[in-house]
């Protein structure tokens, strides 16, 4: 079974030297009014009434006085402890009722502050767009707000298992490529590539590599006809059939290449054209571009990319969010700057952003009242008692010790007058 918790401190120093001033002094003030109201009335029972019937109304009025001093001072005094530590019924009310009082106060400020309605009607009220692009257009405010972001990636990343997130990308990446059937994408890349024509350019890029490739290694070509050429035939036979030979190899690759219908060319567009059909139609190519993609994606070289990539990813996002002058902090204070603007002067955005900012208020007032309604009880329940009654007396002990004046005297006029009426009855 767990320990209770230890009663929570309220927050802020218990002692306020000046409302500890006040309180003394208003103290002082009700008592002395009780000590005057005291020595009148002993005073006056001492003189008797030999000294003429206006002692009897004096004497009455101090009586009231002393009593309805005491009345308030039990009153007053019984909120926060026991009059005179005698433990006397329904005394000690802050005190005894402290858990009771927590929860109603909790109570209270649910139904009557964070109802849905409430809420919602003080959010409709605010210029809601407008104070929150006002708040964003401040000076440096943009700047500052793209390093939090910076600082709250960089917790956030720290509070992640670089392990367990590599592991998790990788999964993802790799279930990711297996479950996406690899011939449907392949035709439909040659279709958009074949649309723009641009498998003629690739075409023709390659006839031109392949015809700076053959000028590059001449030599060398020339000496493998050389080794595969009969000993007894003469050198300058060999250089002859090699040179017809080679001339007529650049020739072709250069009408080819600058004949756009060319045979060869057409022939070349209509067998890529026949192999997109058949990846979208013919279950044996399509599951051989799958076996393909099989094939790669267990190759070593891609596990340890797709293993890398969260470490990578990171890397590259910690170090532009450290950097005050990388692309990324300076697009998101750019992204703020131009919100902020628009917060202002779009009349569209600001009727959104004052509508679910609306609904938004009403959503949490509705969902989180009663946890904050306990948060307000169980946090009182949690509170010392007896810093509990002398932090409420320090707050409110001062106005308090005027019921105590005002019951002095109060009590006097009212004795006075029952007194008179008294005599004038008798």
């Amino acid at each position: 079974m767990s320990a209770p918790r230890p009663p929570a401190p309220l927050a802020g120093a218990l002692d306020d030297p000046g409302r500890a001033r006040d309180l003394a002094r208003m103290k002082r003030l009700a008592t002395g009014l009780f000590v005057v109201a005291a020595a009148v009335f002993l005073a006056f029972v001492l003189v008797g009434e030999e000294a003429g019937a206006w002692v009897g109304y004096v004497r009455a009025t101090a009586e009231a006085s002393m009593v309805g001093a005491l009345a308030d001072w039990f009153a007053v005094t019984a909120l926060f402890r026991h009059p005179l530590r005698l433990p006397i019924p329904h005394t000690a009310i802050i005190p005894r009722k402290k858990d009771q009082i927590g929860a109603s106060l909790g109570t209270f400020v649910q139904t009557q502050f964070l109802t849905r309605e409430v809420v919602q009607d003080t959010v409709a009220a605010m210029d809601l767009p407008g104070r929150l692009g006002t708040f964003l257009a401040a000076p440096g405010r943009a700047e500052r707000l793209a390093g939090d972001a910076g600082v709250a990636l960089t917790s956030l990343t720290d509070l992640l298992r670089d392990d367990d997130v590599q592991a998790a990308v990788a999964a993802l990446v790799d279930r990711k490529l297996h479950g996406t059937p690899a011939a449907p994408v392949v035709a439909r890349a040659l279709e958009l590539v074949i649309e723009g024509d641009r498998h003629q350019e690739v075409l023709s890029a390659g006839l031109r590599g392949l015809t700076r490739f053959l000028e590059e290694n001449r030599v060398v070509f020339r000496a493998q006809l050389g080794d595969a050429s009969p000993a007894w035939v003469p050198d300058w036979v060999d250089d002859r059939v090699f040179d017809r030979i080679f001339t007529l190899l650049l020739g072709f690759l250069d009408e080819v290449g600058d004949d756009p219908r060319h045979e060869l060319r057409r022939s070349y567009d209509a067998r890529l054209r026949a192999y997109v059909h058949a990846l979208r139609t013919d279950p044996d190519t399509a599951a051989r571009v799958e076996e393909l993609k099989k094939d790669l994606i267990e190759h070593p070289a891609v596990r340890t990319w797709s293993g890398s990539l969260w470490v990578n990813a990171k890397t590259a996002l910690l170090s532009a969010a450290a950097d005050p002058d990388s692309e990324l902090r300076v697009r998101v204070a750019a992204t703020i700057r131009d919100l902020a603007g628009r917060l202002r002067g779009d009349e569209v955005l600001r009727e959104l952003v004052q509508r679910q900012g609306v609904r938004a208020a009403g959503y949490l007032a509705e969902r989180f009242s009663g946890d904050l309604a306990r948060l307000v009880g169980t946090t009182v329940e949690r509170w010392d008692t007896e810093e509990t009654s002398r932090r409420l007396e320090l707050q409110v002990g001062r106005d308090l010790q005027w019921i105590r004046v005002n019951g002095t005297v109060v009590g006097g006029l009212a004795g006075l007058v029952i007194y008179t009426l008294a005599q004038l009855l008798g």
